[in-house]
């Protein structure tokens, strides 16, 4: 779980003062904390709030999330997205996939979600689509391949969302693999005349980018 960055108590303020997620939303975390293993995975209310926001503004027709868990944060994704738009989700666990559908067969936004099951790396190699928007929050040792490559697939003025890139404030003094990971596609990201960029201190970290050409 992603240690608090900031003050805990100007955290949980910022909380507060969020427009809170739909009920079926809500609902959602209460049963990932009761059934799922790993519940702070999920997204939580100031990053689902920041990607609703984020979609209703550009209004995406194709979606990609690799790294879906339970489905809260497709759901506050797809919530912005036009009815005729579609989201493809890479997730391994197939029990989360199995609930996150339960969810999405209730939601009015679900049936613009497409799961596929299996490595992303492998998944990305088969989809022929242009992306608008895209949220990464998988396996962070693959962060930079999974970048790369949906940048590629990205037209320009597209988003790509990059969750946990503070990693706990590990990218300060990095000490492992990942932490080098995170620190060398944060770097790059800001480096690229390609794109632009803004890294938000939200949770964990968000890294917005938008592809420039």
């Amino acid at each position: 779980m992603a240690e608090f960055l900031v003050n805990e108590a100007i955290e949980d303020y910022a909380f507060l003062n969020t427009g809170a997620e739909p009920e079926l939303l809500q609902e959602l975390i209460d049963a990932t904390n009761e059934n799922m293993g790993w519940p702070q995975k999920l997204s939580g209310r100031l990053v689902g709030r920041t990607l609703a926001m984020l979609a209703k503004l550009t209004q995406p027709k194709n979606v990609l999330e690799i790294g879906m868990f339970t489905g809260y944060s497709a759901l506050s994704i797809a919530e912005g997205m036009p009815d005729d738009g579609k989201m493809i989700c890479c997730e391994t666990n197939p029990r989360a996939i199995e609930f996150a559908k339960t969810f999405f067969e209730r939601s009015p936004h679900g049936h613009k979600i497409e799961v596929i099951f299996g490595r992303a790396l492998d998944t990305l190699e088969t989809l022929d689509m242009e992306l608008d928007f895209s949220f990464i929050d998988a396996d962070k040792r693959n962060y930079l391949n999974y970048y790369e490559k949906v940048l590629e697939m990205t037209r320009p003025g597209g988003l790509i969302v990059l969750d946990n890139v503070l990693w706990s404030g590990k990218v300060l003094q990095p000490e492992s693999e990942i932490d080098d990971v995170l620190v060398e596609m944060n770097r790059r990201i800001a480096a690229d005349d390609n794109v632009e960029n803004v890294f938000l201190t939200v949770r964990d970290g968000l890294n917005v980018v938008r592809k420039v050409r």
